[in-house]
Protein backbone atom coordinates (compact mmCIF):
# COMPACT_ATOMS: atom_id res chain seq x y z
CA UNK A 1 0.00 0.00 0.00
CA UNK A 2 1.28 3.00 -1.40
CA UNK A 3 -0.30 6.51 0.31
CA UNK A 4 1.73 9.38 0.32
CA UNK A 5 0.79 12.41 2.07
CA UNK A 6 2.25 15.70 -0.11
CA UNK A 7 4.05 18.36 2.06
CA UNK A 8 3.99 21.70 0.44
CA UNK A 9 7.67 21.60 -0.70
CA UNK A 10 5.79 18.66 -3.01
CA UNK A 11 3.53 21.09 -4.92
CA UNK A 12 6.02 23.36 -6.81
CA UNK A 13 8.91 23.09 -8.63
CA UNK A 14 12.06 23.61 -6.46
CA UNK A 15 13.92 26.42 -7.27
CA UNK A 16 16.09 26.61 -3.84
CA UNK A 17 18.91 24.95 -5.32
CA UNK A 18 19.61 27.40 -8.12
CA UNK A 19 19.71 30.42 -6.05
CA UNK A 20 22.93 31.37 -6.82
CA UNK A 21 22.45 31.20 -10.00
CA UNK A 22 19.51 33.36 -10.28
CA UNK A 23 21.47 35.70 -7.59
CA UNK A 24 24.77 36.04 -10.64
CA UNK A 25 25.49 39.50 -11.62
CA UNK A 26 24.24 40.23 -15.59
CA UNK A 27 27.87 40.50 -16.63
CA UNK A 28 28.97 36.98 -15.54
CA UNK A 29 25.98 35.83 -17.96
CA UNK A 30 25.63 38.13 -20.43
CA UNK A 31 28.13 35.85 -23.34
CA UNK A 32 26.00 35.31 -25.83
CA UNK A 33 23.96 31.40 -25.86
CA UNK A 34 24.64 29.31 -29.05
CA UNK A 35 21.57 28.49 -30.68
CA UNK A 36 22.78 24.56 -30.96
CA UNK A 37 22.75 24.42 -27.33
CA UNK A 38 19.45 24.34 -27.14
CA UNK A 39 18.54 23.13 -30.58
CA UNK A 40 21.18 20.53 -31.60
CA UNK A 41 19.10 18.25 -33.52
CA UNK A 42 17.20 21.55 -35.62
CA UNK A 43 20.99 22.70 -35.72
CA UNK A 44 22.19 19.72 -37.24
CA UNK A 45 19.52 19.24 -39.55
CA UNK A 46 20.22 22.53 -41.11
CA UNK A 47 23.86 21.98 -41.30
CA UNK A 48 23.01 18.81 -43.70
CA UNK A 49 21.06 21.22 -45.53
CA UNK A 50 23.39 23.74 -46.00
CA UNK A 51 25.92 21.37 -47.04
CA UNK A 52 27.01 21.49 -51.00
CA UNK A 53 26.17 18.14 -51.27
CA UNK A 54 22.90 18.39 -49.46
CA UNK A 55 20.66 15.22 -50.10
CA UNK A 56 17.73 17.44 -50.81
CA UNK A 57 17.23 20.90 -51.33
CA UNK A 58 14.16 20.74 -49.14
CA UNK A 59 13.87 20.81 -45.42
CA UNK A 60 10.93 20.19 -43.44
CA UNK A 61 11.29 22.32 -39.62
CA UNK A 62 8.15 20.92 -37.21
CA UNK A 63 7.46 24.42 -35.63
CA UNK A 64 4.47 26.70 -35.34
CA UNK A 65 4.37 29.06 -37.83
CA UNK A 66 4.59 31.98 -36.70
CA UNK A 67 6.73 34.99 -37.61
CA UNK A 68 9.49 35.09 -34.59
CA UNK A 69 9.57 31.16 -35.18
CA UNK A 70 10.83 31.58 -38.65
CA UNK A 71 12.91 34.71 -38.06
CA UNK A 72 14.46 32.28 -35.14
CA UNK A 73 15.12 29.88 -37.79
CA UNK A 74 16.36 32.39 -40.29
CA UNK A 75 19.06 33.34 -38.17
CA UNK A 76 20.05 29.61 -37.10
CA UNK A 77 20.03 29.04 -40.85
CA UNK A 78 22.74 32.03 -41.89
CA UNK A 79 24.62 30.36 -38.99
CA UNK A 80 25.30 27.27 -40.72
CA UNK A 81 25.67 28.29 -44.51
CA UNK A 82 28.16 29.52 -45.65
CA UNK A 83 28.13 32.22 -47.87
CA UNK A 84 29.42 31.24 -51.66
CA UNK A 85 32.01 33.43 -52.63
CA UNK A 86 30.57 33.93 -56.64
CA UNK A 87 27.48 35.74 -57.49
CA UNK A 88 24.20 34.74 -58.68
CA UNK A 89 21.22 35.16 -61.00
CA UNK A 90 22.35 38.21 -63.09
CA UNK A 91 21.21 41.49 -65.03
CA UNK A 92 18.40 41.94 -67.47
CA UNK A 93 18.86 44.66 -70.53
CA UNK A 94 16.13 46.06 -71.43
CA UNK A 95 15.83 48.17 -74.33
CA UNK A 96 12.39 48.76 -76.37
CA UNK A 97 10.50 45.51 -76.36
CA UNK A 98 13.54 43.18 -76.14
CA UNK A 99 14.93 41.86 -73.00
CA UNK A 100 18.08 40.13 -72.56
CA UNK A 101 20.16 38.41 -69.72
CA UNK A 102 23.50 38.97 -68.39
CA UNK A 103 25.33 36.53 -66.17
CA UNK A 104 26.41 37.92 -62.61
CA UNK A 105 29.80 39.51 -62.53
CA UNK A 106 29.21 41.97 -60.01
CA UNK A 107 26.59 43.25 -57.37
CA UNK A 108 24.80 45.80 -59.62
CA UNK A 109 21.24 44.84 -60.70
CA UNK A 110 17.89 43.88 -58.78
CA UNK A 111 18.24 40.10 -60.08
CA UNK A 112 21.99 39.36 -59.14
CA UNK A 113 22.50 38.35 -55.65
CA UNK A 114 25.14 36.33 -53.14
CA UNK A 115 22.99 34.32 -51.13
CA UNK A 116 20.82 35.03 -48.30
CA UNK A 117 18.38 33.41 -45.96
CA UNK A 118 14.64 35.50 -46.90
CA UNK A 119 11.74 34.43 -44.53
CA UNK A 120 8.09 34.90 -45.80
CA UNK A 121 5.10 33.85 -43.40
CA UNK A 122 2.30 34.66 -46.22
CA UNK A 123 3.01 35.36 -49.51
CA UNK A 124 0.96 35.78 -52.75
CA UNK A 125 2.05 35.23 -56.24
CA UNK A 126 4.31 38.34 -57.08
CA UNK A 127 5.57 37.91 -54.13
CA UNK A 128 7.05 35.12 -54.34
CA UNK A 129 7.94 35.38 -58.16
CA UNK A 130 8.16 38.76 -58.62
CA UNK A 131 6.19 40.36 -61.93
CA UNK A 132 6.70 42.08 -65.23
CA UNK A 133 4.77 45.50 -65.16
CA UNK A 134 4.71 47.56 -69.02
CA UNK A 135 3.35 51.26 -68.28
CA UNK A 136 3.28 54.06 -70.44
CA UNK A 137 4.97 51.73 -72.85
CA UNK A 138 8.02 51.17 -70.60
CA UNK A 139 8.58 47.16 -69.04
CA UNK A 140 9.90 46.78 -65.95
CA UNK A 141 11.16 43.57 -64.17
CA UNK A 142 10.28 43.45 -60.53
CA UNK A 143 12.15 40.62 -58.37
CA UNK A 144 10.33 38.23 -55.79
CA UNK A 145 11.61 36.13 -53.18
CA UNK A 146 13.24 33.63 -54.99
CA UNK A 147 15.31 36.04 -56.76
CA UNK A 148 16.62 37.47 -52.94
CA UNK A 149 17.20 34.34 -51.92
CA UNK A 150 18.59 32.97 -55.43
CA UNK A 151 22.03 31.12 -54.09
CA UNK A 152 20.87 31.22 -50.56
CA UNK A 153 17.77 29.56 -48.63
CA UNK A 154 13.57 30.40 -48.51
CA UNK A 155 12.47 29.72 -45.20
CA UNK A 156 8.64 30.01 -45.72
CA UNK A 157 5.31 29.18 -44.04
CA UNK A 158 4.36 25.19 -45.19
CA UNK A 159 0.52 26.95 -44.77
CA UNK A 160 0.84 29.65 -47.45
CA UNK A 161 1.44 26.43 -49.98
CA UNK A 162 -0.75 24.25 -48.77
CA UNK A 163 -3.43 26.80 -49.47
CA UNK A 164 -2.17 27.98 -52.96
CA UNK A 165 -1.45 24.71 -54.38
CA UNK A 166 -0.48 26.13 -57.81
CA UNK A 167 2.75 28.67 -55.92
CA UNK A 168 3.98 24.88 -54.22
CA UNK A 169 3.97 23.06 -57.94
CA UNK A 170 5.99 26.36 -59.61
CA UNK A 171 8.45 26.63 -56.58
CA UNK A 172 9.03 22.87 -56.66
CA UNK A 173 9.71 22.85 -60.40
CA UNK A 174 12.23 26.17 -59.86
CA UNK A 175 14.08 24.45 -57.46
CA UNK A 176 14.17 21.25 -59.15
CA UNK A 177 14.95 22.47 -61.83
CA UNK A 178 17.53 25.27 -60.94
CA UNK A 179 15.69 28.02 -63.21
CA UNK A 180 13.12 30.95 -63.02
CA UNK A 181 10.85 30.68 -66.42
CA UNK A 182 8.81 34.18 -66.49
CA UNK A 183 5.12 33.38 -66.55
CA UNK A 184 2.02 35.23 -66.60
CA UNK A 185 -0.65 34.78 -63.45
CA UNK A 186 -3.45 35.08 -65.93
CA UNK A 187 -3.50 32.09 -68.46
CA UNK A 188 -5.68 34.28 -70.84
CA UNK A 189 -3.02 37.44 -71.02
CA UNK A 190 0.16 36.43 -72.05
CA UNK A 191 3.27 38.25 -71.26
CA UNK A 192 3.41 41.81 -73.24
CA UNK A 193 6.97 40.93 -73.79
CA UNK A 194 9.31 37.33 -73.74
CA UNK A 195 11.65 37.10 -70.74
CA UNK A 196 14.48 35.33 -70.57
CA UNK A 197 14.95 32.31 -67.90
CA UNK A 198 17.26 33.00 -64.86
CA UNK A 199 19.39 30.39 -63.43
CA UNK A 200 18.58 30.08 -59.88
CA UNK A 201 19.54 27.92 -57.25
CA UNK A 202 17.23 27.82 -54.27
CA UNK A 203 17.17 25.63 -51.12
CA UNK A 204 13.80 26.02 -49.06
CA UNK A 205 12.86 25.65 -45.65
CA UNK A 206 9.38 24.77 -44.59
CA UNK A 207 8.64 25.17 -41.35
CA UNK A 208 4.73 23.74 -40.26
CA UNK A 209 2.58 22.52 -37.62
CA UNK A 210 2.11 18.58 -37.62
CA UNK A 211 -0.94 18.79 -39.40
CA UNK A 212 0.29 20.99 -42.18
CA UNK A 213 3.30 18.56 -42.22
CA UNK A 214 0.68 15.51 -42.62
CA UNK A 215 -1.02 17.12 -45.48
CA UNK A 216 2.29 18.04 -47.26
CA UNK A 217 2.97 14.27 -46.79
CA UNK A 218 0.26 13.31 -48.20
CA UNK A 219 0.93 15.65 -50.98
CA UNK A 220 3.55 14.76 -51.66
CA UNK A 221 4.95 11.83 -50.23
CA UNK A 222 8.05 11.42 -52.24
CA UNK A 223 9.77 14.84 -52.07
CA UNK A 224 8.71 14.67 -47.96
CA UNK A 225 10.72 10.74 -47.88
CA UNK A 226 13.90 12.84 -49.39
CA UNK A 227 13.95 15.97 -47.37
CA UNK A 228 15.77 16.81 -44.25
CA UNK A 229 13.35 16.57 -41.14
CA UNK A 230 13.78 18.14 -37.53
CA UNK A 231 11.66 19.79 -35.13
CA UNK A 232 12.17 23.19 -32.90
CA UNK A 233 11.87 21.56 -29.46
CA UNK A 234 9.45 23.91 -27.54
CA UNK A 235 10.77 22.22 -23.89
CA UNK A 236 13.85 21.69 -22.26
CA UNK A 237 14.47 19.18 -19.81
CA UNK A 238 15.81 20.24 -16.60
CA UNK A 239 18.67 17.89 -15.82
CA UNK A 240 21.10 19.89 -14.02
CA UNK A 241 22.50 23.54 -13.37
CA UNK A 242 23.58 23.99 -16.77
CA UNK A 243 20.70 23.60 -18.38
CA UNK A 244 18.59 25.98 -15.77
CA UNK A 245 21.73 28.39 -16.97
CA UNK A 246 21.36 28.01 -20.87
CA UNK A 247 16.98 28.62 -19.98
CA UNK A 248 17.88 31.53 -18.01
CA UNK A 249 20.02 33.15 -20.55
CA UNK A 250 17.82 31.72 -23.23
CA UNK A 251 15.02 34.24 -21.13
CA UNK A 252 17.33 36.92 -21.55
CA UNK A 253 18.60 36.40 -25.14
CA UNK A 254 14.62 36.78 -25.50
CA UNK A 255 14.15 39.56 -23.62
CA UNK A 256 17.48 41.53 -25.47
CA UNK A 257 15.67 40.91 -29.05
CA UNK A 258 12.46 42.20 -28.16
CA UNK A 259 14.17 45.71 -25.98
CA UNK A 260 11.79 44.19 -22.97
CA UNK A 261 13.08 44.03 -19.24
CA UNK A 262 14.16 40.40 -17.88
CA UNK A 263 13.79 38.90 -14.54
CA UNK A 264 15.81 40.47 -11.60
CA UNK A 265 17.50 37.72 -9.49
CA UNK A 266 13.96 36.88 -6.99
CA UNK A 267 11.46 36.84 -10.02
CA UNK A 268 13.18 33.86 -11.35
CA UNK A 269 11.30 31.71 -9.14
CA UNK A 270 7.42 33.24 -10.00
CA UNK A 271 8.48 32.93 -13.49
CA UNK A 272 9.35 29.29 -13.53
CA UNK A 273 6.70 28.52 -11.63
CA UNK A 274 4.51 30.05 -14.36
CA UNK A 275 6.74 28.00 -16.39
CA UNK A 276 6.04 24.87 -14.67
CA UNK A 277 2.14 24.82 -14.98
CA UNK A 278 2.69 25.78 -18.86
CA UNK A 279 4.40 22.80 -19.47
CA UNK A 280 2.56 20.69 -17.17
CA UNK A 281 5.79 19.29 -15.60
CA UNK A 282 8.08 20.64 -12.77
CA UNK A 283 11.54 19.19 -14.74
CA UNK A 284 10.46 21.33 -18.12
CA UNK A 285 10.92 24.38 -18.94
CA UNK A 286 9.42 26.13 -22.36
CA UNK A 287 11.75 27.49 -24.91
CA UNK A 288 8.69 28.77 -27.15
CA UNK A 289 9.50 32.44 -27.93
CA UNK A 290 5.79 33.54 -27.88
CA UNK A 291 5.00 32.76 -24.64
CA UNK A 292 7.78 34.09 -23.16
CA UNK A 293 7.56 36.98 -25.07
CA UNK A 294 3.79 37.37 -23.78
CA UNK A 295 4.79 36.83 -20.04
CA UNK A 296 7.73 39.91 -20.37
CA UNK A 297 5.16 42.00 -22.55
CA UNK A 298 2.79 42.21 -19.84
CA UNK A 299 5.32 42.59 -16.96
CA UNK A 300 6.95 45.37 -18.28
CA UNK A 301 3.94 47.61 -17.99
CA UNK A 302 4.72 47.41 -13.84
CA UNK A 303 8.49 47.41 -13.45
CA UNK A 304 10.53 50.49 -14.28
CA UNK A 305 14.08 50.15 -15.92
CA UNK A 306 15.27 46.96 -17.70
CA UNK A 307 14.44 44.47 -15.20
CA UNK A 308 11.57 43.52 -13.26
CA UNK A 309 10.89 41.76 -9.76
CA UNK A 310 9.32 39.29 -8.17
CA UNK A 311 6.11 41.44 -6.41
CA UNK A 312 6.23 42.67 -10.11
CA UNK A 313 5.35 39.30 -12.11
CA UNK A 314 3.47 37.99 -8.91
CA UNK A 315 1.28 41.25 -9.01
CA UNK A 316 0.89 40.87 -13.21
CA UNK A 317 -0.26 37.38 -12.78
CA UNK A 318 -2.83 37.97 -10.45
CA UNK A 319 -4.31 40.70 -12.41
CA UNK A 320 -4.25 38.59 -15.33
CA UNK A 321 -5.95 35.72 -13.43
CA UNK A 322 -8.45 38.44 -12.36
CA UNK A 323 -9.19 39.67 -15.79
CA UNK A 324 -10.18 35.95 -17.15
CA UNK A 325 -11.77 35.19 -14.33
CA UNK A 326 -15.25 36.69 -14.71
CA UNK A 327 -16.60 33.13 -15.59
CA UNK A 328 -14.68 30.59 -13.33
CA UNK A 329 -16.21 33.12 -10.59
CA UNK A 330 -19.95 33.10 -11.97
CA UNK A 331 -19.35 28.93 -12.40
CA UNK A 332 -17.72 29.21 -8.53
CA UNK A 333 -21.27 31.13 -7.63
CA UNK A 334 -23.05 28.18 -8.96
CA UNK A 335 -22.35 26.02 -6.93
CA UNK A 336 -21.98 28.00 -3.39
CA UNK A 337 -25.47 28.81 -4.17
CA UNK A 338 -25.78 24.84 -4.79
CA UNK A 339 -27.55 25.27 -7.82
CA UNK A 340 -24.81 22.77 -9.07
CA UNK A 341 -24.73 20.43 -5.83
CA UNK A 342 -21.51 19.59 -4.96
CA UNK A 343 -20.96 18.48 -0.90
CA UNK A 344 -17.52 19.20 0.95
CA UNK A 345 -18.91 17.37 4.58
CA UNK A 346 -20.62 14.47 5.36
CA UNK A 347 -20.78 11.19 3.61
CA UNK A 348 -22.93 9.44 1.33
CA UNK A 349 -22.98 5.97 0.08
CA UNK A 350 -22.24 5.58 -4.09
CA UNK A 351 -21.20 9.61 -3.81
CA UNK A 352 -18.17 10.86 -4.90
CA UNK A 353 -16.48 14.17 -5.99
CA UNK A 354 -14.31 13.71 -8.80
CA UNK A 355 -11.54 16.28 -10.01
CA UNK A 356 -12.66 17.98 -13.37
CA UNK A 357 -11.25 20.34 -15.71
CA UNK A 358 -13.44 22.95 -18.26
CA UNK A 359 -12.71 24.43 -21.09
CA UNK A 360 -14.73 27.14 -22.74
CA UNK A 361 -14.56 27.92 -26.46
CA UNK A 362 -13.65 31.26 -26.21
CA UNK A 363 -12.03 31.41 -22.78
CA UNK A 364 -8.35 31.71 -22.72
CA UNK A 365 -7.53 29.48 -20.10
CA UNK A 366 -9.17 26.24 -18.64
CA UNK A 367 -10.59 26.04 -14.98
CA UNK A 368 -11.41 23.48 -12.04
CA UNK A 369 -14.67 22.71 -11.04
CA UNK A 370 -15.61 19.26 -8.97
CA UNK A 371 -17.98 17.25 -10.35
CA UNK A 372 -20.69 14.96 -8.67
CA UNK A 373 -20.49 11.03 -9.55
CA UNK A 374 -23.22 9.17 -7.97
CA UNK A 375 -23.73 5.18 -8.41
CA UNK A 376 -26.99 2.98 -7.45
CA UNK A 377 -26.85 -0.51 -7.10
CA UNK A 378 -29.90 -2.78 -7.43
CA UNK A 379 -31.22 -6.48 -8.06
CA UNK A 380 -30.38 -7.33 -11.66
CA UNK A 381 -28.03 -9.81 -14.08
CA UNK A 382 -24.57 -7.86 -13.55
CA UNK A 383 -25.20 -5.12 -16.26
CA UNK A 384 -23.28 -1.98 -15.73
CA UNK A 385 -24.92 0.85 -16.92
CA UNK A 386 -23.08 4.21 -17.98
CA UNK A 387 -25.63 6.59 -18.41
CA UNK A 388 -23.52 9.62 -20.48
CA UNK A 389 -22.75 6.21 -22.65
CA UNK A 390 -26.64 5.76 -22.93
CA UNK A 391 -27.65 8.93 -23.26
CA UNK A 392 -24.73 9.60 -25.74
CA UNK A 393 -23.16 12.34 -23.96
CA UNK A 394 -20.09 9.76 -23.04
CA UNK A 395 -17.29 9.92 -25.69
CA UNK A 396 -15.10 6.63 -26.41
CA UNK A 397 -12.44 7.42 -23.79
CA UNK A 398 -15.22 7.45 -21.52
CA UNK A 399 -16.35 4.10 -22.16
CA UNK A 400 -13.03 2.59 -22.65
CA UNK A 401 -12.29 3.21 -18.95
CA UNK A 402 -15.67 2.34 -17.73
CA UNK A 403 -14.95 -0.90 -19.03
CA UNK A 404 -11.46 -1.23 -17.75
CA UNK A 405 -13.06 -0.08 -13.96
CA UNK A 406 -15.32 -2.54 -14.33
CA UNK A 407 -12.80 -5.65 -15.43
CA UNK A 408 -10.50 -4.81 -12.43
CA UNK A 409 -14.02 -5.20 -10.17
CA UNK A 410 -15.03 -8.53 -11.78
CA UNK A 411 -11.31 -10.25 -11.59
CA UNK A 412 -10.72 -9.00 -8.10
CA UNK A 413 -14.31 -10.85 -7.18
CA UNK A 414 -13.70 -13.56 -8.58
CA UNK A 415 -17.23 -14.55 -8.93
CA UNK A 416 -18.30 -17.86 -10.21
CA UNK A 417 -21.21 -16.87 -11.59
CA UNK A 418 -22.75 -13.83 -12.71
CA UNK A 419 -23.68 -10.70 -10.18
CA UNK A 420 -26.88 -10.50 -9.08
CA UNK A 421 -26.41 -6.93 -9.06
CA UNK A 422 -27.08 -4.04 -11.87
CA UNK A 423 -25.54 -0.74 -11.34
CA UNK A 424 -26.04 2.54 -13.02
CA UNK A 425 -23.38 5.36 -13.15
CA UNK A 426 -23.61 9.23 -13.71
CA UNK A 427 -21.95 12.43 -13.59
CA UNK A 428 -24.86 14.40 -11.63
CA UNK A 429 -26.34 17.78 -13.45
CA UNK A 430 -23.68 17.31 -16.45
CA UNK A 431 -25.38 18.23 -19.45
CA UNK A 432 -22.54 18.41 -22.44
CA UNK A 433 -20.63 15.71 -23.48
CA UNK A 434 -18.18 13.88 -20.89
CA UNK A 435 -14.97 12.43 -22.41
CA UNK A 436 -11.53 11.43 -21.13
CA UNK A 437 -10.99 8.19 -18.62
CA UNK A 438 -9.65 10.90 -15.64
CA UNK A 439 -12.80 9.50 -13.67
CA UNK A 440 -12.23 6.34 -13.92
CA UNK A 441 -11.03 6.15 -10.63
CA UNK A 442 -13.46 8.14 -9.24
CA UNK A 443 -16.49 5.88 -10.62
CA UNK A 444 -14.67 2.66 -9.40
CA UNK A 445 -14.53 4.13 -5.75
CA UNK A 446 -18.45 5.21 -6.12
CA UNK A 447 -19.13 1.80 -7.41
CA UNK A 448 -17.07 -0.02 -4.76
CA UNK A 449 -19.41 2.46 -2.35
CA UNK A 450 -22.91 1.29 -3.45
CA UNK A 451 -21.95 -2.48 -3.96
CA UNK A 452 -20.61 -2.64 -0.22
CA UNK A 453 -22.93 0.03 1.18
CA UNK A 454 -20.09 1.94 3.02
CA UNK A 455 -20.40 5.49 2.57
CA UNK A 456 -17.34 7.71 1.11
CA UNK A 457 -16.23 11.12 2.62
CA UNK A 458 -17.63 14.07 0.62
CA UNK A 459 -14.74 16.36 1.69
CA UNK A 460 -12.11 14.19 0.01
CA UNK A 461 -12.12 14.41 -4.31
CA UNK A 462 -10.32 12.31 -6.36
CA UNK A 463 -8.48 12.28 -9.83
CA UNK A 464 -7.00 9.41 -11.60
CA UNK A 465 -7.44 6.64 -14.45
CA UNK A 466 -7.24 3.25 -13.46
CA UNK A 467 -6.08 0.21 -15.29
CA UNK A 468 -7.54 -3.48 -15.06
CA UNK A 469 -5.35 -4.11 -12.40
CA UNK A 470 -6.42 -1.14 -10.44
CA UNK A 471 -3.44 0.43 -10.52
CA UNK A 472 -3.84 4.80 -10.34
CA UNK A 473 -2.61 6.18 -13.94
CA UNK A 474 -1.55 10.11 -14.39
CA UNK A 475 -4.28 12.57 -15.86
CA UNK A 476 -3.73 15.72 -17.58
CA UNK A 477 -4.89 19.20 -15.77
CA UNK A 478 -4.14 18.50 -12.54
CA UNK A 479 -3.06 21.97 -11.20
CA UNK A 480 -6.82 23.53 -12.38
CA UNK A 481 -8.44 20.67 -10.73
CA UNK A 482 -7.28 20.96 -7.18
CA UNK A 483 -7.73 24.48 -7.40
CA UNK A 484 -11.07 24.06 -8.46
CA UNK A 485 -12.01 21.82 -5.59
CA UNK A 486 -9.91 23.96 -3.38
CA UNK A 487 -11.94 27.26 -4.06
CA UNK A 488 -14.96 25.74 -2.95
CA UNK A 489 -13.73 24.46 0.42
CA UNK A 490 -12.06 27.31 0.72
CA UNK A 491 -15.89 29.72 0.01
CA UNK A 492 -17.36 27.40 2.57
CA UNK A 493 -14.75 27.08 5.19
CA UNK A 494 -11.66 25.24 5.43
CA UNK A 495 -12.24 22.12 8.12
CA UNK A 496 -8.73 20.43 7.98
CA UNK A 497 -10.23 17.36 6.86
CA UNK A 498 -10.69 18.52 2.86
CA UNK A 499 -8.08 17.57 0.54
CA UNK A 500 -8.06 15.48 -2.99
CA UNK A 501 -6.50 12.26 -4.11
CA UNK A 502 -4.13 12.22 -6.92
CA UNK A 503 -1.75 9.53 -8.77
CA UNK A 504 1.58 9.19 -7.72
CA UNK A 505 3.36 9.51 -11.15
CA UNK A 506 0.83 13.00 -11.35
CA UNK A 507 3.31 14.59 -8.16
CA UNK A 508 5.77 16.13 -10.60
CA UNK A 509 3.35 18.03 -12.83
CA UNK A 510 1.89 19.87 -9.75
CA UNK A 511 2.33 23.70 -9.45
CA UNK A 512 -0.22 24.82 -7.34
CA UNK A 513 -1.38 28.77 -6.72
CA UNK A 514 0.22 30.40 -2.60
CA UNK A 515 -3.24 29.89 -1.20
CA UNK A 516 -3.03 26.24 -1.87
CA UNK A 517 0.60 26.45 -0.43
CA UNK A 518 -0.62 28.52 2.45
CA UNK A 519 -3.43 26.07 3.39
CA UNK A 520 -0.82 22.59 2.67
CA UNK A 521 1.28 24.50 4.98
CA UNK A 522 -1.07 25.41 7.67
CA UNK A 523 -2.73 21.84 7.51
CA UNK A 524 -5.89 22.91 6.17
CA UNK A 525 -6.06 21.15 3.35
CA UNK A 526 -4.43 17.96 1.85
CA UNK A 527 -3.02 16.33 -0.72
CA UNK A 528 -2.60 12.48 -1.10
CA UNK A 529 -0.04 10.81 -3.73
CA UNK A 530 -1.54 7.02 -4.52
CA UNK A 531 -0.60 3.91 -6.56
CA UNK A 532 -3.49 2.04 -6.85
CA UNK A 533 -7.20 1.77 -6.67
CA UNK A 534 -6.58 -0.23 -2.94
CA UNK A 535 -4.50 2.91 -1.28
CA UNK A 536 -7.53 5.26 -2.00
CA UNK A 537 -10.11 3.30 -0.32
CA UNK A 538 -8.85 3.94 3.33
CA UNK A 539 -8.57 7.24 2.77
CA UNK A 540 -12.75 7.39 1.36
CA UNK A 541 -14.07 5.21 3.80
CA UNK A 542 -11.94 4.11 6.67
CA UNK A 543 -12.12 0.19 5.46
CA UNK A 544 -9.29 -1.35 3.20
CA UNK A 545 -10.26 -3.15 0.11
CA UNK A 546 -8.80 -6.68 1.44
CA UNK A 547 -6.76 -7.77 4.48
CA UNK A 548 -6.64 -10.53 7.44
CA UNK A 549 -8.31 -10.12 10.18
CA UNK A 550 -10.44 -7.15 9.78
CA UNK A 551 -13.42 -6.08 8.38
CA UNK A 552 -12.81 -5.13 4.28
CA UNK A 553 -14.72 -3.65 1.98
CA UNK A 554 -14.28 -6.71 -0.62
CA UNK A 555 -15.67 -9.07 2.41
CA UNK A 556 -18.69 -6.70 2.74
CA UNK A 557 -19.52 -7.28 -1.01
CA UNK A 558 -19.05 -10.69 -1.13
CA UNK A 559 -21.58 -10.95 1.53
CA UNK A 560 -24.38 -8.93 0.04
CA UNK A 561 -23.43 -11.01 -3.27
CA UNK A 562 -24.00 -13.99 -1.48
CA UNK A 563 -27.06 -12.90 0.36
CA UNK A 564 -28.74 -12.08 -3.02
CA UNK A 565 -27.94 -15.12 -4.59
CA UNK A 566 -29.87 -17.17 -1.83
CA UNK A 567 -32.78 -14.70 -1.90
CA UNK A 568 -32.77 -14.94 -6.14
CA UNK A 569 -32.18 -19.28 -5.60
CA UNK A 570 -35.25 -19.20 -2.99
CA UNK A 571 -37.35 -17.48 -5.59
CA UNK A 572 -36.67 -19.45 -8.44
CA UNK A 573 -39.25 -21.95 -6.91
CA UNK A 574 -42.69 -21.42 -7.04
CA UNK A 575 -43.98 -20.58 -3.80
CA UNK A 576 -45.56 -23.07 -2.59
CA UNK A 577 -42.02 -25.07 -2.94
CA UNK A 578 -39.99 -22.64 -1.59
CA UNK A 579 -39.36 -25.22 1.17
CA UNK A 580 -37.20 -27.16 -1.23
CA UNK A 581 -34.84 -23.73 -1.02
CA UNK A 582 -34.75 -23.84 2.63
CA UNK A 583 -32.91 -27.66 2.20
CA UNK A 584 -30.66 -26.44 -0.25
CA UNK A 585 -29.11 -24.02 1.99
CA UNK A 586 -28.78 -26.68 5.12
Amino acid sequence: MTINRLSWRALVPDTEQYQTLFAQPLSDTENTLEFDTLQSRLCYGLSQLCHPRSASSFMLVKAPEEHDYLKIIAAAARSQFTLPEQHFGGHYQIESNKIAFLPANNQTGDFCTTGEVITADWVETEQLFGCVRLFNGEITLEPGLVHKANGGILVISLKTLLLQPLLWLRLKQIVTHSRFDWLSPDETRPLPVSVPSLPLQLKVILVGERDSLADFQEMEPELASLAVYSEFEENLQLADEECMANWCQWVRSVAHDAALPSPAPDAWEALIREAVRYTGDQETLPLCPLWLTRQLKEVAPYCEGDQFSGDEMVQMLEQRAWREGFLPERMQDELLLEQILVETEGERVGQINALSVIEFPGHPRAFGEPSRISCVVHIGDGEFIDVERKAELGGNIHAKGMMIMQAFLMAELQLEQQMPFSASLTFEQSYNEVDGDSASMAELCALISALADVPLHQHIAITGSVDQFGRAQPVGGLNEKIEGFFNLCQQRGLTGKQGAIIPLANVRHLCLSSEVLEAVKNEQFSLWAIDDVTDALPLLTTLPWDGEGKTTLIQTIQERIAQATQLEARHRFPWPLRWLGWFSRN
